[in-house]
């Protein structure tokens, strides 16, 4: 089994960056794909960004093009978020999740694809 921790959310203004991290252990980092996700209040989990096992393959939500970087450094067994022009509408908390059964280019972008998350933090962007 696979446990997934993130760290790195917080309170930011508007315009201001954050950076999330997520530790994984249990199994081997790079057998999976990474992926982030996000989830407001009285909304549904909604898909941010997902990285293939060797960091080669990456995608985003349309929404977060331009604004957020997925990376993964699998020596220190983390994936990271870097989130860069805040709006009041990234508001969420935001979960890490990992993807064992297809690790590599795999356009794979829903909740269900994913096996294992994280326990979430909470990003707050203030106007």
């Amino acid at each position: 089994q696979v446990q997934l921790v993130e760290s790195g959310g917080g309170l930011v203004q508007a315009g201001g960056s954050l950076r999330l991290s997520c530790v994984v252990s249990g199994r081997t980092f790079s057998s999976y794909a990474m992926g982030w996700f996000r989830q407001a209040p009285g909304k549904e989990r909604e898909f941010v960004a997902r990285i293939s096992w060797s960091g080669a393959i990456i995608y985003y939500a349309e929404s977060m093009k331009g604004r957020f970087t997925i990376s993964r450094d699998n020596a220190k067994n983390t994936v990271y978020l870097q989130m860069d022009s805040l709006k009041p509408e990234d508001t969420a908390v935001y979960y890490c999740a990992a993807d064992g059964i297809n690790p590599r280019g795999a356009a794979r972008t829903t909740a269900a694809d994913f096996g294992s998350w994280g326990q979430g933090t909470q990003v707050t962007v203030s106007s």
